[in-house]
């Protein structure tokens, strides 16, 4: 298993990187942006880079599905989940605040991820059990308390999410500054490096895609990731949201989460 986690994550790589050229390519141009049926937008690159990726595995991997967030292929216990865009909205702008993301889960849980940002040439990587990086050097979260006056956190503020984290926010703002930067994964990633503390994730419904990679990085750099009560979930279905922390402060924030909502799954 080790040495074939090696070889999938130079697959792995090879598919961000890709990525990341499709990206740019679209970037400054006309991207196809366009609105899907749960009001969130998609673009050309999301497209081009999901397609790309199932031909690859099919390819490469044929036993193995993809879970992409624009397309799916197969059913299997090796699982590519991928969010080929994180941060269209942004993207489809013109505001450079996206990455690719891509993860491989094995029985629901994710072994190895990579996150590309092409505007910074940053690539995070991860294997279970052997680090996190970023363009090869070993990152750390942070060790900041909620009150540390270095500290930043992130929530995406989004009007149509299953929980209403409103009330959440308005105490926890007491202790910290909170921005929403427009990517989870791009903010989990400043989770990973040290320079945020948290990220608040309200997304249920197939995300799975935006926080597989996100776990598995996270967690090799010293963090904390689960769903929004401090429970362990399966990346290879549908979430219930996501915490994603240094560690320190994520039962604190567990337990005020726990004061204002109801966990509506049914693990």
């Amino acid at each position: 298993m080790e040495n074939n986690l090696e070889e999938y994550l130079k697959f792995a790589k090879d598919i961000a990187k890709y990525a990341g050229k499709i990206m740019i390519k679209y970037f400054n141009k006309n991207n196809g942006s366009s609105y899907k049926g749960d009001k969130t937008i998609v673009t050309l690159a999301d497209k081009e880079i999901n397609t790309y990726l199932i031909e690859q595995v099919k390819e490469k991997y044929p036993t193995h599905s993809v879970d992409g967030e624009e397309e799916q292929f197969g059913k299997s216990d090796y699982v590519w989940v991928c969010d080929p865009v994180d941060g269209t909205a942004m993207y489809a702008r013109h505001i450079p605040v996206a990455v690719f993301s891509l993860a491989l889960v094995i029985n629901g849980e994710p072994k190895l991820g990579v996150v590309f940002d092409p505007f910074t040439n940053s690539l995070y990587t991860a294997i279970e059990g052997k680090g996190a990086y970023k363009n090869g050097d070993k990152i750390t979260v942070n060790d900041y308390e909620l009150e540390d006056i270095r500290n930043q956190c992130h929530c995406d503020f989004c009007s149509r999410a299953e929980y209403d984290v409103s009330k959440v926010l308005e105490e926890l703002r007491k202790k910290s500054g909170f921005v929403d930067i427009g990517s989870i994964i791009r903010s989990s990633m400043c989770v990973a490096t040290g320079d945020f503390t948290l990220a608040i994730f309200t997304g249920t419904k197939h995300k799975n895609c935006d926080i597989a990679a996100v776990k598995v990085i996270v967690e090799e750099a010293g963090g904390i990731v689960t769903d929004l009560f401090g429970k362990e979930q399966r990346y290879d279905r549908s979430i219930n949201g996501a915490i994603i922390s240094n560690g320190k402060v994520h039962n604190e924030v567990i337990g005020i989460i726990k004061k204002y909502l109801i966990d509506k799954s049914n693990d």
